[in-house]
């Protein structure tokens, strides 16, 4: 029996991790490197195995982190299962089609411009829209929660609620080879107890062996009925001194919170009724569908909303802005908020408004997630002034704010709560992390061997 680490080794993306036992090939995530300008290089890179074989693939949930590369599995080979929650794969679905539309654009553009350049040609897409069409025909969705699925003899894999994102799941292995007999716990993305829309994590299975995600494992987040009040705050003032709010967001979870939170708001009297927000992200529309598609995801506070008749995420001044014309008149908006992707303002539509109120003393920018290194949400919120978008220095003038409780991700304390639950597994292996922050996270682990895998770091479990 064997561990391998292929992805999200001492960094925060590209998770993709994998378990031989008995004759059985069994991957955990397949997802896409996302940060600085040298991830399309990594994301092209081998896989670290041969994706032919592969037996199954268990997707934990719909980021692009971890699902990202699994058209490009498919274009290289793979022809198993990929196993997942129903809600899993059709967040998967919308995100990976998003991605191959980017980067066929993206390859387009290149192209364009070498070909004014008088050069071949020669720059493709990691994978293209038909890439992604096809690795659908692959996805089975797993019925419940916490009812286990056969892979093989003595081989099994039970999903649990993770509450990081609609559908998302920790997967417990049960295996057995020659006699040795191990439950292998992958923490995937866990998220935290209190949140909006979403259940609690669930209560985690004892396991011998733990793989665990530590992205935010040396801090802790603001609470979040502080961080609803000064996103509330933010918006009072700027939209009152005639600014923009821009919001960076994530299109799955976190667009979705933050419209929770503003029509709940509104409700009290804590944000004007006639507050315009735009909804500029295709994507984040289509996201917001699927929620709505799978109630059975909700906590009990957000399904007694749907009860009522009432849809959770529709406020007065809501507007969706799916096409491209839409988007661009924003640029004659003013005094209102603007939602749009990407959260870490890699790309997407949040850069052309960025663009376009950066430099402006009235505005306001609000980050309200995660910012990795090298993004260019991490260059504002560390304070670089000019940045540099779309090919053009853009002086940073507009009021920013960092607004941590929003994330949906554990923090120390509730990694730490998590592990504890768990009793005391033999190892405790740690991915999904900044060295830095797996570092300060492995001093409080007690009664288990830490490892700290490199990238495709092969362990023999005896």
């Amino acid at each position: 029996m064997k561990l391998e680490f292929h992805g999200a080794n001492r960094n925060v993306t590209g998770s993709c991790h994998m378990v031989r036992c008995q004759d059985k090939c069994i991957l955990i995530d397949c997802g896409m490197y996302q940060g600085g300008r040298d991830m399309d290089e990594e994301n092209r890179q081998d896989f670290g195995f041969n994706p032919g074989e592969v037996d199954i693939l268990l997707l934990t949930h719909g980021h692009l982190d971890h699902c990202g590369r699994i058209p490009l599995l498919v274009k290289n080979g793979f022809r198993g299962k990929i196993v997942t929650t129903a809600a899993t794969r059709e967040l998967a679905r919308l995100v990976m089609l998003d991605s191959a539309r980017i980067q066929e654009e993206e390859a387009k553009f290149k192209n364009k411009k070498l070909r004014k350049k008088g050069k071949a040609e020669n720059a493709t897409p990691l994978y293209t829209t038909l890439d992604a069409l096809t690795c659908l025909d692959f996805f089975y969705d797993i019925t419940a929660f916490n009812h286990s699925y056969e892979l093989g003899p003595d081989m099994k894999a039970t999903f649990y609620d993770a509450g990081h994102i609609l559908g998302a799941a920790n997967i417990l292995l049960e295996l057995s080879e020659n006699g040795c007999n191990k439950k292998i716990l992958y923490s995937g993305d866990l998220g935290y107890p209190d949140r909006a829309i979403l259940r609690d994590p669930a209560v985690p299975p004892h396991a011998d062996i733990v793989v665990m995600e530590t992205t935010y494992g040396d801090r802790v987040h603001k609470q979040l009925g502080p961080s609803i009040q000064e996103l509330y705050d933010a918006i009072e003032v700027t939209v009152k001194r005639g600014g923009n709010v821009l919001i960076p967001s994530f299109a799955l979870e976190r667009t979705q919170e933050i419209l929770y939170y503003l029509r709940e708001g509104i409700s009290k009297g804590l944000v004007k009724e006639d507050v315009q927000v735009f909804l500029d992200s295709p994507m984040a529309i289509s996201a917001t569908e699927i929620f709505q598609r799978h109630p059975e995801c909700f906590d009990e506070e957000t399904w007694k909303i749907f009860q009522t008749g009432e849809d959770p995420f529709e406020l007065p001044g809501l507007h969706f802005s799916r096409e491209t014309a839409q988007s661009i008149a924003l640029k004659q908006v003013k005094g209102a908020v603007i939602i749009a992707g990407s959260g870490m303002a890699t790309g997407g539509r949040i850069r052309h408004h960025l663009q376009h109120n950066l430099w402006r003393k009235e505005a306001s920018v609000v980050f309200v997630g995660y910012a990795a290194n090298g993004t260019l949400a991490r260059l504002i919120i560390d304070g670089r002034d000019p940045v540099r978008i779309y090919g053009k220095e853009i002086d940073v003038r507009a009021e920013i704010y960092t607004i941590g409780g929003f994330s949906a991700h554990a923090d120390q304390d509730d990694l730490l709560a998590w592990h504890t639950q768990i009793g005391d597994p033999e190892k405790t292996f740690l991915v999904h992390g900044e060295l830095e922050a797996m570092t300060a996270f492995s001093a409080l682990l007690k009664n288990t061997t830490v490892e700290m895998p490199k990238l495709h770091q092969v362990y023999e479990i005896a």
